[in-house]
């Protein structure tokens, strides 16, 4: 029996709601990568998986965006795609940044999935999500928060992790969802510095 026979009723409609920029830096800051196809079949075995959203910011004017691949993989197998342009700025140190918060675009899908989703697992520490935690576990939706407080600095707000149902750190399901982390080219994503800049 692993973590989720625990957590997850066999009979419970569940969804996942993944922050990709979020899920991202904890996993490297775990030292690890996010195989997304045995993070789906491993949901899968588990209560009736009805929907895993992936939501992410992608920049629009780059002839070639990192993070294009998988999205393009994501969207063909299985996952459902929410994403909106990035905003680009110049830090104070007058390098390109861009930042694309998802918050608003996560908590709408919570509330509306209220009507056929028993059990929601949120990929994010962020704690501005405790107020829709509140509002869909009002509705009778149980919420689970996967994110790492082993990382340093922790992904995870204490306010989510009170609010939560269950707190799943991410850690615990490395064997059952990663694989050892790539060679990063110069060139990827900077998702832990659009992280911060939300904060």
């Amino acid at each position: 029996m692993n973590l989720l026979d625990r957590l997850i009723h066999p009979d419970e409609r569940i969804a996942l709601f993944i922050d990709g920029a979020n899920l991202y830096s904890a996993a490297k800051g775990l030292t690890f990568d996010i195989d997304y196809r045995k993070l789906l079949d491993e949901f899968k075995q588990h209560g009736r998986l009805v929907r895993a959203y992936y939501y992410t910011a992608l920049v629009e004017d780059q002839d070639f965006s990192p993070i294009r691949p998988l999205v393009d993989w994501l969207d063909y197998n299985g996952y459902s795609l929410v994403t909106k342009p990035a905003k680009e700025y110049t830090d104070a140190n007058g390098r390109r940044r861009f930042k694309g918060d998802m918050d608003v675009e996560i908590t709408v899908d919570l509330l509306q999935a209220t009507a056929f989703v028993d059990h929601a697992f949120l990929f994010s520490g962020d704690g501005d999500f405790r107020a829709a935690i509140e509002a869909v576990q009002r509705k009778g939706m149980r919420v689970s928060v996967v994110s790492t407080i082993k990382s340093n600095p922790p992904m995870a707000s204490d306010d989510v992790r009170r609010t939560a149902d269950n707190f799943v750190d991410l850690v615990d399901l490395a064997n059952l969802i990663g694989r050892p982390p790539r060679e990063r080219s110069e060139g990827r994503h900077d998702y832990a510095q659009e992280d911060k800049d939300r904060d």
